[in-house]
């Protein structure tokens, strides 16, 4: 749980400076405009931090780490995330800065913006599947540990 509690708090510190660039990036630039930079703030904060503040309390009450998931999941949801947020970063900074991109940039962009956005999903969909195996099982041992008192009786 402790580990959870730990990348939450990464990731709302990451959130506050994405914020915090935004603002003073923006600025500099003299934008009024809402840009999708802004946008990777919020991101961070609900897919970092919100995420894994609630894994960390469905870790204290189902063990998910004991899941032959949990490490799947930590690397693609994480590798996802970041690289989801970082490529946001890049193309709302080439889009501030008024940059010019070939075809073939913007579409590796895109391309590795999805590649990112493809992980956070894979992760999301073990995320519920660690939950649904471990409710599964804690169904399981429930129903075996009320049995079990049945014949001692």
């Amino acid at each position: 749980m402790k580990r959870h509690i730990k990348i939450a708090l990464v990731y709302a510190v990451l959130a506050m400076v994405c914020g915090v660039f935004y603002r003073e990036f923006t600025k500099a630039y003299d934008l009024a405009g809402v840009t999708a930079l802004g946008k990777v703030h919020t991101h961070l904060f609900m897919l970092g931090m919100t995420v894994f503040l609630l894994f960390a309390l469905f870790d204290a009450k189902l063990n998910l780490q004991k899941s032959k998931l949990y490490l799947p999941f930590l690397i693609i949801y994480n590798a996802g995330v970041g690289l989801a947020s970082i490529m946001m970063i890049v193309r709302e900074v080439l889009q501030v800065t008024a940059a010019s991109l070939s075809a073939g940039a913007d579409g590796a962009i895109s391309g590795v913006s999805g590649i990112g956005h493809v992980l956070t999903a894979a992760g999301i969909i073990l995320f519920f599947c660690m939950l649904l195996f471990a409710l599964r099982s804690d169904k399981s041992a429930a129903q075996e540990q009320a049995e079990s008192e049945k014949t001692e009786d």
